[in-house]
């Protein structure tokens, strides 16, 4: 007897919560086809020692996020929990404070090669798995006025580096990429689907 379209989806039977405010994690997630909710809103500290190294910090905080929830979990379900950092010159870029700052991080990241590091947390009631997926970008070289224009049009203060690779700034100013291009969106999709299927 042929296998229905649901029989056939390889994350059948998993119940995912997500742990994050994200629109782009949220329709990320939604597109590999599993059963998806988002989780309820827990306050966590997302501070870091500072002797961690930088790519390791986004794990970190992932790591941190999810065992906020740990106990809370049902056996069928399975939180996803991620934290993205942009990495230049090995100094971290999270999210931006204001617009000055956010023209500050694009200035510093024009015309030149960075790192787009994702932590990601997947927890059961009995387990928890951790993985990093690391992106190199480069941008060309940006004028103020392209700065400006993208900071004062899409106000990218929920980003870390302070854009998005999926808005106009990427669509002008990403010249080159190596890796997993849905890691810069915030979820590498490949490393988490073979995560999820091994679980």
């Amino acid at each position: 007897m042929e296998k229905s379209l649901e029989e056939l989806n390889p994350l059948r039977g998993k119940h995912l919560l997500l742990a994050s405010a994200s629109p782009r994690r949220r329709e990320l997630l939604g597109e590999l086809n599993a059963e998806m909710r988002l989780a309820h809103v827990v306050e966590v500290d997302e501070t870091y020692p500072t002797e961690l190294d930088p790519m390791e910090v986004p794990a970190f905080l992932s790591r941190k996020k999810a065992e906020a929830y740990k106990d809370s979990l049902a056996p069928h379900e399975v939180l996803v929990a991620a934290d993205t950092v942009v990495l230049s010159d090995g100094k971290v870029l999270g999210k931006p404070h204001g617009k000055a700052g956010a023209c500050a991080m694009l200035r510093e990241l024009s015309g030149r090669w960075h790192k787009v590091v994702t932590g990601v947390t997947l927890a059961t009631s009995e387990r928890l798995v951790t993985f990093s997926e690391v992106t190199e970008v480069e941008f060309a070289p940006l004028t103020d006025d392209e700065i400006r224009f993208y900071v004062e049009r899409s106000i990218p203060l929920d980003k870390a580096g302070a854009y998005g690779i999926q808005e106009w700034i990427g669509y002008i100013g990403v010249k080159g990429i190596r890796g997993d291009y849905y890691n810069v969106m915030g979820l590498p999709l490949h490393s988490l689907y073979r995560h999820l299927k091994s679980l």
